[in-house]
C-alpha cells in the first residue's frame, strides 16, 4: 500500500467517524432535547429498511456504472461522453427515487404541505404575487408562504407556475422537470473541469459525477433544478475565461448567476467560485475586460426584472432570516449542526470524495507560492492545481454556507448545488472502480434503509 493510499484511507476514516459521531450524538439530543427537529439526524428522514420498483434499476445502473463507466469515460468522443454522464445521471437519480415508488418518490414530492405545487393557484396574477410577495412570509402573516416558498425568491416557485400555465401539471411533471434538468448539472461541471483544467481530468472525473450519492436527494428535489442552474453559470463563465465562448458565455453566466440568486438565497455565494473562476482565466479577463462587463450586464437583468415587478430581494431576505427563527431553525442548536452539516456534506458526496479532497489539499500544498501565470499551460501539474482551486473554492462557498447559521439541517438537499462541485476532486484517485462501488453502495444503502422527506 502506497503512502498516498494510506493517507486517503485516514481521510475516509475520519470522515466516517464524523458521520458517526453525527449519528450518536444527534440521536441523543433529539431523545433527551427534542431540539434538533429531525428523525434520524443528522438526516432529515427516518428509519424504514424498504425495496420499491426502483430497486433492479438502480443495481443495473450502479453496476454497469462501476464496470465500465472509467473506460468509456476515456473513450467515448467528448460530445459522447456528455450525453452518456448525462443519461447516466438521469438514471441514477430516477432509479434511485423509484425505489420509494412513482407517487411517494417523485410525483408526490413537490405537492407536499411545504412544497411549491401548493401555491400554482396564487399565482394567476404573477405581478400581483410578486409585488404581494413578502407580506406572507413571517408566521403571524396571513395566507403565510409554505416552508420552502418563504424560504426562496420566487423565481422557484414562478418555475413551478409556468410549467403549469404550458401544461405540465402536477406532482409528476414537476419532479420529472427536477431530475432532468438537475442531471445536467453534471455535465456543466465536466465542462467547466475540462475548461479551467484539462479534459484528462475531466473525464477521470464523470463517472464519479455521473454516479453520485447526492442522487438519493436531486430526486425529486427543486435543488436539484436550482444545482443545475448555478452549475451552468459556472461552466459558461469557465467558457469565456478561457476563450472559448468569451461574449456569450459571459451574458449567459451573468443572466444563470442573477436567476440563480432569485431561486435560492444561498446560491449568492456561487460568487466564490466564480470569483476562482475569474482568477484562473485573469488573463483573458485582462485581454477582453469587456467580459467582466457583459457578466455584470447578464447578472443585472433578472435582479431588475424582479425589482421593477415589485420583489424587493433584501427586504424578504430580512424577513426569511425573522421566519427561520421563529420557525425550527430557531430551536435547532448551532453548536450541533456547525459540524453535523459537514457530515451529511460526507453522506451526499461519499467517502471517495472524502480521499479525493485529502488529494486536493495535498496538490495545493505542492503548489503552494506559485503564481497562477506558472500554471497555465497544458502540462499536467498546472492541470491539477487549477481543478484543486476550483474544488477548494467551492469547499470555501460551502463552509461559509455553514457559519451562517442559516443552514441548520436538511443540507443533505440544500447544498447540492456546492456539493457536485466537490465531486471532481475525485478525479485524483487511483484505482476509479473501488471508490465508485463505495460511491454506489452508500447510495443505495441510504435510499433502501432510511424514508427520506423534506
Amino acid at each position: 500500500m502506497t503512502r498516498d493510499v494510506r493517507r486517503d484511507l485516514y481521510a475516509v476514516g475520519s470522515a466516517v467517524l464524523l458521520v458517526t459521531a453525527a449519528v450518536l450524538i444527534g440521536h441523543h439530543i433529539q431523545h433527551t432535547h427534542h431540539t434538533l427537529r429531525v428523525n434520524w439526524p443528522p438526516l432529515l428522514g427516518s428509519w424504514g429498511p424498504h425495496l420499491g420498483p426502483g430497486t433492479p434499476l438502480a443495481v443495473v445502473v450502479a453496476v454497469a456504472a462501476v464496470g465500465y463507466g472509467p473506460a468509456l469515460a476515456a473513450r467515448l468522443p467528448w460530445r459522447g461522453l456528455l450525453a452518456a454522464a448525462w443519461g447516466t445521471a438521469t438514471a441514477w437519480i430516477f432509479s434511485l427515487a423509484l425505489i420509494d415508488g412513482w407517487q411517494r418518490g417523485v410525483a408526490g414530492r413537490l405537492t407536499s404541505r411545504h412544497e411549491y405545487l401548493q401555491v400554482v393557484g396564487r399565482f394567476h396574477d404573477v405581478p400581483a404575487a410578486l409585488r404581494d410577495f413578502t407580506h406572507h412570509i413571517l408566521l403571524e402573516s396571513p395566507d403565510n408562504w409554505p416552508a420552502h416558498v418563504a424560504g426562496h425568491p420566487p423565481a422557484a416557485t414562478l418555475t413551478f407556475v409556468l410549467l403549469d400555465r404550458v401544461g405540465l401539471r402536477g406532482g409528476g411533471w414537476a419532479g420529472t422537470w427536477c431530475v432532468v434538468v438537475g442531471a445536467t448539472a453534471c455535465v456543466a461541471v465536466l465542462v467547466a473541469v475540462r475548461a479551467l483544467a484539462d479534459e484528462g481530468l475531466a473525464r477521470r472525473a464523470a463517472p464519479f459525477l455521473a454516479l453520485a450519492p447526492a442522487a438519493v436527494w436531486m430526486g425529486t428535489s427543486a435543488d436539484a433544478y436550482f444545482a443545475a442552474v448555478a452549475a451552468w453559470s459556472v461552466a459558461l463563465l469557465a467558457l469565456a475565461v478561457t476563450g472559448r465562448r468569451v461574449r456569450s458565455g459571459a451574458l449567459g453566466s451573468g443572466l444563470l448567476l442573477g436567476l440563480s440568486c432569485y431561486l435560492s438565497y444561498g446560491l449568492t455565494l456561487f460568487a466564490v467560485i466564480g470569483a476562482a473562476v475569474l482568477l484562473l482565466g485573469r488573463g483573458r479577463v485582462r485581454e477582453r475586460p469587456e467580459l467582466l462587463v457583459l457578466l455584470l450586464a447578464g447578472a443585472a437583468v433578472v435582479p431588475t426584472a424582479f425589482t421593477f415587478a415589485g420583489f424587493d430581494w433584501w427586504e424578504a431576505y430580512r424577513l426569511l432570516v425573522t421566519r427561520y427563527r421563529q420557525g425550527a431553525g430557531g430551536v435547532r442548536p448551532y453548536g450541533y449542526w456547525v459540524w453535523a452539516n459537514l457530515a451529511c456534506t460526507v453522506l451526499i458526496t461519499g467517502l471517495a470524495t472524502a480521499a479525493g479532497l485529502r488529494r486536493t489539499g495535498a496538490t495545493l500544498r505542492r503548489h503552494r507560492g506559485e503564481s497562477l501565470a506558472r500554471l497555465d499551460g497544458p502540462h499536467r501539474s498546472g492541470a491539477d492545481a487549477r481543478l484543486a482551486v476550483l474544488v477548494a473554492a467551492a469547499l470555501l462557498a460551502l463552509l461559509v454556507a455553514d457559519l451562517s447559521g442559516m443552514s441548520k439541517a436538511e443540507t443533505e438537499r440544500i447544498w447540492l448545488p456546492f456539493a457536485l462541485w466537490l465531486l471532481p476532486s475525485c478525479a485524483f484517485l487511483t484505482r476509479p472502480r473501488a471508490w465508485l462501488a463505495a460511491q454506489a453502495a452508500l447510495a443505495l444503502l441510504l435510499n433502501h434503509l432510511l424514508l427520506t422527506g423534506w
